[in-house]
Parts: structure tokens; C-alpha cells; sequence
């Protein structure tokens, strides 16, 4: 009888860190960094390089930003950054691991602000 409540214990213990885990992966747990790349399009479109990085200890998935008013003067991967919504849809939805980040470039004569609205953690 102790083992069984010895082993109930840590699966409630193990239970209990993985759900902590995933309510730390939260929008505010995803970063965005834009970079301007040197590089133009058009002679007055500058190449933004964006990199949405997963903070999270869990990896995630259905990363949205907002960006208001966004627009790119080359194509964007649909694949990488669409809009879906009032948002865009990063990575198709896909799973992002821990640490790891989508890369995405855009061009237009500014930066657009982008930031995590949502998130879906996969603990």
C-alpha cells in the first residue's frame, strides 16, 4: 500500500510541474526580433528580416501577432506569416519546439510592429 501512494504522489507531482509549465507559455513567453537586412527592393522598400522565437519550456503551436496595417511590397510565404483573421498565423500553425524560432522576410519603407496575441502550448 505505501508504494501505491508513493507512486500516486509523483505521478500528481510530475502532473502538477508539466501543468505549471504550460501556464508559463503564454504570449509573453514568444519574441519577436526585427532586424533591417540592408538590402532594398524597388529602390525604397527595405528587406525586414523577422524571427519569432518559442520561449516556452513546452513547445507550442497556433502562434498568432498582431500587425496592424501590415504589408509587404515582395511576397511573404503564406506558409511562414498569413493573415488569418484579425491576426497572422505564423509557421502555418505548426508546432514550434522550445527555443526554436520561424524566419520570415518582408519589405516596406517601415518596420511594422509586430507582437504574440495567442498562443497554444503542447506540454
Amino acid at each position: 500500500m505505501g508504494r501505491s501512494i508513493k507512486f500516486t504522489a509523483a505521478i500528481f507531482l510530475l502532473l502538477l510541474v508539466v501543468q505549471v509549465e504550460c501556464q508559463g507559455c503564454a504570449p509573453s513567453s514568444i519574441s519577436v526580433q526585427q532586424t533591417n537586412t540592408g538590402k532594398m527592393v524597388g529602390g525604397t522598400d527595405t528587406v525586414f528580416q523577422v524571427t519569432v522565437t518559442n520561449g516556452c519550456p513546452c513547445a507550442v503551436k497556433n502562434v498568432y501577432l498582431s500587425s496592424n496595417g501590415f504589408s509587404s511590397s515582395t511576397a511573404v510565404d503564406p506558409k511562414l506569416f498569413r493573415r488569418a483573421g484579425s491576426g497572422y498565423l505564423l509557421g502555418d500553425g505548426r508546432q514550434i519546439p522550445s527555443s526554436m524560432s520561424v524566419t520570415f522576410q518582408y519589405a516596406w519603407d517601415h518596420y511594422f510592429r509586430m507582437a504574440p496575441t495567442s498562443v497554444q502550448a503542447q506540454c
